[in-house]
């Protein structure tokens, strides 16, 4: 046996030169970081090694043989399988500022401080006992390597050597653990310390397992006495239990994540993404090999020891000191003590994190608000080493209770109770349903359900009452048995786990199910779940608090200090290129910024509470508060989706990577374009993995390494575009990179493909250009030549088509005029009787033939091109008036109720293209409907205008309706009720497609069509016309009285037009030239009510006459423009003049119209 003052001195030296080590790392020269800090990461998560694998993993194998592997596979599927989930974590950790599981968990679940609390406290709860472990395994290995020797520890106090490790490792954590209060600052010189530790209890284990497999026995000799122990027999054929097994895989999957030392480690202390594809390898490796020689030291001590002298959990130490080699067993004893100690100090360090921040300062700051107004940084580094010495003592006070408890019964109690996290922290990261309550609620559920299977069993299980307890269950009641709930028969680890995170599982969906999520709860599962969903605006309220960038620069320097609060917004004012003034209102950005850096010290909950409390100050209430906190959360969230859904309406491909190189936002053109899979196009991926997987998925390159250097150097140097061919892909793209202020980088990826083809075809072409032109120069000359002379005779041809129309129409519509005039006399005059029903039908006759000829000429004039649109703005309503005048009398002598809804919107288009559009709807629409209405009418959607024409008519089935617009095409039904060639919806598209307005076609829901026309809104009114206001009278008002003056050259239609005015009982003077009209005028003396003058007369047109005869007796008297011809520059030069035209050959109820108004404004101007 060893002296045991000399393996107390040894151990009091190794906790000094952890000491050494750590005053080492946190010197500003070490944290600049060498070559060998690659391997602090990896090794710092050796702490999940602590002396339940160095001690317990022995003690394991002697009982249950490989099912100790189980504890070790979970690990090594997480962290070498599960790296896209690991690396998520640690993104939303350090977008977050969260500096624990406990963080992270609220920061989820809306930064509620009643989950921090709870996971705080379970895992508070949880970690004890696992403490303890380490402090059972000191002094277990105290007693081994000193036996009988118990001199030191026969003295008070000192002599317990246990309390002595607890007190050292407790002020190790306090300084080096708690030297600022900004948790996420990396701990350089404890993670040292860790890594420093986890090669040492390597070593020693290794070292341990050599001497016993190579110097002790030999690894035959050790099989071959083991064959003939029965104790290793019986090790080594058992047969371990499946559902056992997956179970302590499953807590150790779990456990590699949540536990709060391996958070701390694994996400807080994380520097950058590499480190975890770094560890991916070499923290495997490292399990493989601390776990090479548990098997043959566990039979090495089942072989060496009668059973029962040894605790088998202390085989690793006892086994050298039996083998007389005592410098090897300090240095095994050292190992052990490293494992403790490394396990003992992080965990403290995290779980005082938690208490301050998740579990003291929430209940302190909102009942003393004036403590905040000190140095609180200072107060919460004292509050954490206070909880550093509380968490030590009580885990010294469990540890005298435990017993003989075995070291992996009590390290699986733990995983069983840190597991209890899993459901809420993985089930936030997948489904943005989650809510606080149900967070809560499947916590407190798990954690009862494991206390009442796992933890009170392991409690009781010595006494006869608590015997009587496990096997009966609570009052005799056996289906509440703990250890076989309702009869469950399964063995006690797996029944307990199954239990707990089933039912923990099963509150947690069901409670977050009861309610819908909150603002801030849905804010966070945006940040937290990814979502493909295109952004929508959310409901807040403008930003109306009166705090000032001073007091957020106060709140925040009492957290973290005045020095580092000051760089942090100099920094901040830098990047955004602002400036902050102290006076000025707190924006969104900087009420957020500040949060974040407050989080970084006291958790994300916390921070919360924190500035609800500031701007209490200057609000109504705490819910005011927090709803005004809320809201700048969901400002900048959606300033940052709209961000992204415009950066993915791009067609480039865009990438934004930090100074580092390291991707920080991107668009998903940018994995299509260079054929990146998903999980490469990851937040945090460094631009050369992304370059390396490039080379690695193109054609073969000899020196893969130089072509990515090659690479990475040409799509980072700012300048001219860099064109690069994808032979993978077969595309072309061109790459352009933009230096940011803070040393980022933006890039642009463009598939240049199809202009790189052509410039590669041309140079092509050019090559034998010269061979060719000459070849070509007296082909094109011969066919330039003909192409002129058929052009020549083709405009010749178009020009007397355009003469020819232009003729015909005067010539076929002046008689056609005169005959529709007497014809509408005699069907005036004609009131019953048979002759009467010979006149309508004439007038119907030559109605039909009107409207035939009007749709030829239009056909002819469109395909001709002799129609241009003139585009300009004016009124709508204006329009619509005027259609409202024609088609009202029209519709009345159907007996349809024609309705116009009136609209003020001035519209950009063709005036007399559109109203000759709208004419043919109108028209179509009464002619088609037999009884019930018409209704015409404008919708605005935008920038648009939608003019709609709704009837009740016969109704255009849909398989039809593309057929519609085609030249003399009619529907069978339709050409039942009128007559007509199919031409007028053929001109309704052919006008629409030359305006370039959309027609829409639909049903109505109550029988009937459904036509709509979308033009655009003018900004302004640049056409002005003659106003018709809606008191226009449209009716059969009367003549009499009315003094018409009828200017034409044409005699037969002269006279029909005074016999149909005379027959309306209206005094008509007529006249074949101006000077004519002048002198009947002026001979009659009486007051004009109107001009109707023909366009074409022998002497001069119809608008200079007009013109003359206002000027002599009055600008303002009425007139009305008869004209065949139909092109624009006449309506122009009427509409200049506030002349109305109409088309010959004129429709009666038309000219009625005008006339009554005519007649009733001169009416009340009279009175």
């Amino acid at each position: 046996m060893l002296h045991d003052w000399g393996v107390i001195a040894a151990a009091f030296c190794y906790i000094g030169f952890l000491f050494v080590v750590a005053y080492f790392g946190d010197r500003p020269s070490q944290r600049r970081r060498g070559s060998g800090a690659g391997l602090i990461y990896p090794l710092s998560l050796a702490i999940y090694c602590t002396s339940w694998t160095f001690f317990g993993s022995v003690g394991f194998a002697t009982r249950n043989s490989f099912d100790f592997l189980a504890i070790y596979i979970g690990p090594v599927i997480l962290i070498a399988f599960c790296t896209p989930l690991l690396r998520r974590v640690i993104q939303l950790a350090k977008s977050q500022n969260i500096t624990s599981t406990a963080d992270f968990i609220a920061a989820r679940y809306g930064k509620s401080q009643a989950v921090a609390a709870t996971v705080a406290i379970i895992a508070i709860i949880g970690s004890v006992p696992y403490i303890a472990l380490q402090l059972k395994a000191v002094g277990s290995s105290l007693e081994t390597i000193m036996g009988d020797d118990h001199a030191i520890t026969s003295v008070p106090i000192v002599g317990d050597i246990a309390l002595i490790v607890t007190l050292a490792m407790a002020t190790f954590a306090v300084l080096f653990g708690t030297r600022q209060s900004d948790a996420t600052e990396h701990q350089h010189g404890l993670m040292l310390a860790v890594a420093t530790e986890s090669i040492v209890k390597l070593v020693a284990f290794i070292a341990a397992g050599a001497f016993v497999t190579f110097w002790m026995f030999g690894p035959i000799d050790l099989f071959e006495r083991a064959m003939k122990t029965p104790e290793a027999v019986r090790a080594m054929s058992y047969v371990p239990s499946v559902g056992n097994f997956l179970t302590m895989v499953l807590l150790s999957f779990f456990a590699i994540m949540f536990l709060p030392r391996q958070f701390h480690v694994s996400v807080v202390e994380n520097s950058n993404l590499e480190e975890v594809e770094r560890a991916r390898w070499l923290f495997p490796l490292y399990l493989v090999a601390i776990n090479l020689f548990v098997i043959p030291i566990a039979l090495a001590g089942l072989v060496s020891f009668p059973f029962g002298r040894v605790d088998s959990d202390m085989f690793v130490l006892a086994l050298p000191v039996e083998g007389k080699a005592p410098l090897l067993a300090i240095i095994v004893f050292i190992g052990g003590l490293s494992a403790a100690t490394a396990m003992v100090i992080v965990e403290c360090v995290a779980l005082a994190i938690m208490v301050s921040n998740d579990l003291l300062i929430p209940l302190i700051l909102p009942r003393n608000p004036q403590i905040a107004n000190k140095d609180f940084g200072r107060f919460v580094l004292k509050i954490r080493r206070v909880a550093i010495f509380a968490i030590m003592i009580m885990a010294y006070l469990y540890f005298r209770a435990l017993g003989t408890a075995q070291l992996a019964a009590i390290g699986l109690l733990s995983f069983a109770a840190i597991a209890q996290l899993a459901p809420s922290f993985l089930g936030g990261l997948i489904w943005r349903r989650g809510t606080a309550r149900g967070a809560m609620g499947g916590m407190l559920v798990g954690f009862a359900v494991w206390s009442y299977t796992l933890f009170l069993p392991s409690f009781i299980d010595g006494s006869t009452v608590g015997t009587l307890f496990i096997q009966h269950g609570p009052f005799g009641i056996e289906a509440l048995r703990p250890q076989a709930l309702f009869g469950a028969d399964l063995p006690p680890l797996m029944h307990g786990v199954l239990w707990s995170l089933s039912l923990n599982v099963l509150a947690y969906v069901a409670f977050s199910l009861m309610r819908q999520p909150s603002s801030i709860e849905r804010l966070q599962a945006d940040v937290f779940v990814p979502s493909e969903l295109a952004p929508m605006a959310p409901a807040f309220r403008r930003w109306r608090s009166t705090v000032t960038v001073q007091d957020i620069q106060g709140t925040v320097a009492q957290y973290l200090g005045p020095d580092r609060a000051r760089q942090s917004f100099e920094t901040f004012a830098t990047h955004r290129r602002i400036n902050l003034d102290p006076s000025a209102p707190a924006e969104f950005e900087l009420l957020q910024h500040a949060e974040r850096l407050i989080a970084s010290s006291i958790g994300a909950a916390s921070s919360r509470l924190v500035l609800s409390l500031l701007l209490r100050k200057r609000t109504l209430s705490a819910k005011a508060a927090l709803k005004l906190l809320d809201d700048s959360h969901a400002a900048l969230h959606f300033n940052r989706e709209i961000l992204q859904t415009a950066l993915d309406h791009v067609r480039q491909g865009i990438a934004v990577f930090d100074p580092e190189l390291q991707l920080i936002c991107s668009n998903h053109q940018f994995g299509e374009i260079l054929g990146l899979p998903p999980y490469i196009v990851q937040i945090g991926i460094p631009l050369r993995e992304i370059l390396d997987f490039l080379a690695a998925t193109g054609t073969a390159i000899s020196d893969r390494k130089t072509f990515t250097e090659v690479r990475l150097a040409t799509w980072t140097t700012e300048g001219a575009p860099y064109l690069e061919r994808m032979p993978s892909r077969q595309i072309v793209i061109e790459v352009r990179a933009n230096r940011m202020p803070d040393g980022g980088l933006v890039i642009t990826f463009s598939d240049v493909t199809p202009s790189f083809e052509a410039a590669e075809a041309l140079e092509r072409a050019n090559a034998t250009l010269e061979r060719r032109v000459r070849a070509r120069t007296e082909e094109l000359t011969r066919l330039n030549s003909e192409l002129a002379r058929a052009k020549s005779i083709a405009e010749d041809a178009n020009l007397s088509k355009t003469r020819f129309l232009a003729a015909a129409s005067h010539d076929i519509l002046q008689p056609l005029n005169a005959a529709r005039l007497y014809v509408t006399s005699l069907v005036e005059r004609q009131s019953a009787g048979e002759d009467a029903r010979l006149v309508e039908n004439i007038d119907d006759s030559l109605e039909a033939i009107e409207e035939i000829l009007g749709a030829l000429l239009d056909i002819s004039r469109l395909d001709a091109g002799a129609m241009t649109p003139s585009i300009g703005s004016f009124q709508i309503g204006d329009l619509m008036r005027s259609l409202e005048i024609e088609f009202t009398p029209i519709a009345r002598a159907k007996g349809i109720e024609l309705t116009f809804v009136s609209c003020s919107l001035p519209v950009e288009s063709d005036r007399l293209m559109l109203r000759r559009l709208l004419q043919n709807l109108i028209s179509n629409a009464i002619k088609y409907t037999l009884q019930g209405r018409v209704l015409v009418g404008c919708r605005r959607r935008g920038q648009s205008l939608q003019i709609v024409i709704h009837d009740t008519g016969v109704g255009v089935p849909a398989v039809k309706r593309s057929e519609i617009f085609k030249e003399f095409h009619r529907l069978e039904q339709g050409a039942r009720i009128a007559r007509g060639l199919g031409l007028g919806l053929s001109i309704v598209e052919r006008l629409a497609r030359m305006l370039n307005h959309g027609i829409a076609l639909d049903a109505n829901g109550a029988g009937g069509t459904m036509f709509a026309v979308t033009v655009p809104i003018a900004k302004a009114v640049t056409t002005h016309t003659p106003v018709v206001t809606s008191s226009t009278p449209v009716a059969r008002s009367s003549m009499s009285g009315a003094l018409i003056i009828c200017i034409e050259n044409d005699l037969a239609i002269l006279d029909g037009m005074k016999t149909l005015l005379t027959a309306w009982d209206a005094d008509v003077l007529v006249a074949t030239d101006p000077e004519t009209a002048i002198a009947t005028i002026a001979s009659r003396g009486d007051k004009i009510t109107g001009l109707l003058v023909d366009y074409h007369l022998d002497r001069g047109n119809g608008i200079a006459a007009i013109r003359e005869i206002r000027r002599k007796y009055g600008r303002n008297i009425p007139a009305i423009l008869i004209t065949a011809d139909r092109s624009p520059h006449v309506r122009a030069a009427a509409s200049q003049e506030k002349i109305a035209v109409l088309n010959k050959p004129v429709k009666p109820a038309s000219l009625r119209a005008l006339l009554g108004q005519w007649r009733t404004q001169q009416m009340a101007a009279a009175e």
